[in-house]
């Protein structure tokens, strides 16, 4: 079927002309695609299992995004830093590793409120929002392995007091309606 100019695309179209492409032909697409970005790198080291951190690349980006380094001018980025845990999530989005991206996420962003000072009311709400989502994410592993990340979660809540906005109160709010005690026996 042959698509007139003006016509978008659709992941059909390339499946298509993936069909005419022999074994060496792909591995070459699949090497231009490695070589064009480190998040394509990231990706395909953790889809394919290489590598002994496969986490580090995505918390490289959290950290860059969350926490920049306001003094070289790095601007702070929260949609680049969810992105980087959208982007795990794609690659292989194993719940324990959701679990770490969204926990480091909220561990860089208390770090960075507390070297500096910044009053931007949608930072502190993704930090709520993802405080939520490493709740959700830890709260739906297996009991065993929950009991390191709700501590990593507890001591936020602590590190909250300092923090103004709010914060302190929402994220015990949220640590009280999920009821991570309760669900320890589960």
């Amino acid at each position: 079927m042959v698509r007139s100019k003006n016509a978008s695309l659709t992941w059909s179209d390339v499946k298509t002309a993936l069909l005419a492409f022999d074994r060496v032909a792909l591995q070459g697409l699949v090497q231009d695609l490695y070589t064009a970005s480190k998040g394509n790198q990231a990706f395909l080291h953790a889809r394919l299992g290489l590598g002994h951190d496969q986490l580090q690349p995505f918390k490289a980006s959290i950290s860059r995004g969350i926490s920049p380094d306001l003094i070289k001018g790095q601007p702070i980025s929260v949609s680049k830093a969810k992105k980087a845990i959208a982007d795990y999530k794609k690659a292989i989005g194993r719940p324990d590793g959701m679990a770490e991206l969204a926990i480091f996420y909220c561990e860089e962003a208390f770090g960075f409120l507390e070297s500096c000072s910044i009053e931007d009311e949608r930072y502190f709400a993704a930090l709520i929002r993802m405080y939520e989502r490493s709740l959700e994410f830890v709260l739906s592993l297996p009991s065993a392995e929950r009991p390191t990340y709700l501590q990593r979660l507890d001591k936020l809540r602590s590190r909250a007091d300092h923090i103004g906005w709010a914060v302190e109160e929402e994220l015990n709010s949220l640590w009280y309606a999920a009821a991570p005690d309760e669900h320890q026996g589960e």
